[in-house]
C-alpha cells in the first residue's frame, strides 16, 4: 500500500469470497469490490504510512487473527506548485483475518475502524468556567 503496488497488494488477498471495511465505509464483499476499493484509495492518496502499534496475533491451525492499531500518516493530491497536499494523520483499529494457503497466508477479512480523539474544542467546553 506504501509502495502503491496494487499487483502486489492484489497477491496479499485469498482468491476466495473475501470481505473488507474500510472506515466509513460499507461492507465490501467479492475480490472485485475489494480490490476496487484498494485500486480508488491508491489512485486518490499520493502518500500513505502506516505505523503499526498494539499488535496482537493469534493462530488456530490455518486460521490467524491479527489486530492493531493502524497510525495513518497520508497526503492528498500535489498542490499547484507541486508539492505535496497537506498531510493528515488518523488512528484506525483494524481486524485482519488471514488463512494459511498453499502459497503462505492471505488475507480473508479486513476490518479497519476510526478511533475517536478528543479535540481540543470539546476539551474547552468541559473546562470549569
Amino acid at each position: 500500500m506504501e509502495r502503491g503496488d496494487f499487483e502486489r497488494l492484489s497477491t496479499l488477498w485469498l482468491d476466495d469470497e473475501i470481505s473488507c471495511i474500510h472506515p466509513g465505509w460499507p461492507v465490501l464483499s467479492g475480490r472485485g469490490e475489494v480490490l476496487r476499493s484498494y485500486a480508488l484509495i491508491m489512485a486518490n492518496t499520493e502518500y500513505i504510512q502506516f505505523f503499526l502499534t498494539d499488535v496482537k496475533v493469534s493462530v488456530s491451525g490455518d486460521t490467524a487473527l491479527v489486530t492493531c492499531t493502524e497510525n495513518i500518516l497520508s497526503g492528498g493530491p500535489a498542490e499547484e506548485a507541486g508539492e505535496l497536499g497537506p498531510l493528515v494523520g488518523q488512528l484506525v483499529v483494524a481486524t485482519n483475518v488471514f488463512r494459511r494457503t498453499s502459497d503462505g497466508w492471505k488475507i480473508w477479512s479486513h476490518h479497519g475502524s476510526p478511533v475517536l480523539t478528543e479535540s481540543d474544542d470539546d476539551q474547552d467546553d468541559e473546562a470549569p468556567a
